[in-house]
């Protein structure tokens, strides 16, 4: 089973993020020029136990497609299990396996970048989803390069899944104990690409028009997934299309287009009812509007007040004050 969009000459991938790459944020992203998207990731537990509840976090709209929704887990079966339910009732691209985040909410359930530590366990895990869903959807998976310095173990565990099944592998080019510290080693994602036939996707420092141009003529990757640039700057993806197809990098937003985008942002998430009412909506909103208020001239000084705010109408008045 192929991955269509790998024929485009150098996919750039959302990176699935918890709290971050909710259905308001990919569609703003994909008008900005993002080629794939990611669910934030869900529970195999929690959608065998409640998946009425975990829905929420995997919904999408046509729009986002090419679109995978991601998964964790520690039992293959369970694994397996949840991804049928997932495919049979939302129709995703591919069913992402998360085996690189590093959060001990996740990685002390034995998910995400503990999987690093027992690569036979994450090859039975990504065996069982593939043989599970067949035909019926692609199966990839993301990891980290390796637990710790002492422990990299990224190039047996592309092998490994390759040998599962998967159809492609983005692989984060720091360890688990790096967190977002340090550099991402991009020799070593590099290495891994060059071991296996199906597609490696890059993932970690991509920040710049450049960085994305860079990897592409150095590396054998076959894409890039931004994560946190992207909360900050999603217009990342727009210009770095234009750098890659003109070799010119256009100019960031001005000052009044990123506040108005921050505006839309707050609009259309407390229209979607994603999160809840207004006050409940702002309050997730915080993080995401001080991270567009970086560089913004005079936003140190709103900075408090954009840490508090309510309301939209709050928000509005904050943000003319730097207009």
């Amino acid at each position: 089973m192929s991955l269509p969009w790998c024929d485009n000459p150098f996919p750039m991938y959302l990176a699935p993020m918890a709290g971050v790459t909710d259905p308001i944020f990919r569609t703003l992203c994909k008008e900005e020029g993002a080629d794939v998207m990611e669910t934030e990731f869900v529970s195999a537990e929690g959608v065998l136990q409640a998946w009425k509840r975990n829905r929420r976090y995997v919904e999408f709209e046509q729009q986002h497609r090419p679109l995978g929704i991601q998964i964790f887990g520690s039992v293959p079966e369970h694994a397996a299990a949840a991804a049928r339910i997932i495919v049979d009732a939302m129709h995703p691209d591919f069913l992402d396996i998360n085996a690189g985040c590093p959060v001990p909410k996740v990685v002390g359930k034995n998910g995400g970048s503990s999987l690093l530590k027992d690569l036979p366990l994450l090859q039975n895990i990504a065996s069982a989803v593939v043989k599970e869903l067949g035909s019926d959807c692609p199966v990839t998976t993301k990891i980290r390069i390796g637990w710790d310095a002492q422990n990299i173990c990224a190039p047996e565990a592309v092998v490994r899944l390759q040998d599962a099944g998967v159809q492609a592998i983005a692989i984060h080019g720091r360890t688990r104990s790096q967190q977002y510290g340090g550099k991402a080693d991009w020799r070593m994602i590099d290495h891994c690409a060059r071991l296996v036939q199906i597609p490696v996707i890059g993932n970690g420092d991509i920040a710049s028009p450049e960085d994305v141009k860079r990897v592409r003529e150095t590396t054998a990757v076959s894409g890039v997934m931004i994560g946190r640039a992207a909360m900050n700057a999603p217009w990342l993806f727009r210009r770095a299309k234009v750098y890659l197809n003109t070799g010119t990098i256009p100019p960031e937003p001005t000052a009044k287009e990123k506040l108005d985008f921050m505006l839309r942002h707050t609009r259309m998430a407390i229209e979607s009812a994603h999160y809840g009412d207004e006050l409940i909506t702002m309050r997730a909103m915080r993080a995401r509007l001080l991270a567009y208020a970086k560089g913004i001239p005079g936003s140190k000084a709103v900075r408090p007040s954009l840490a508090r705010v309510s309301s939209l109408a709050e928000l509005s008045d904050i943000l003319a004050t730097l207009c």
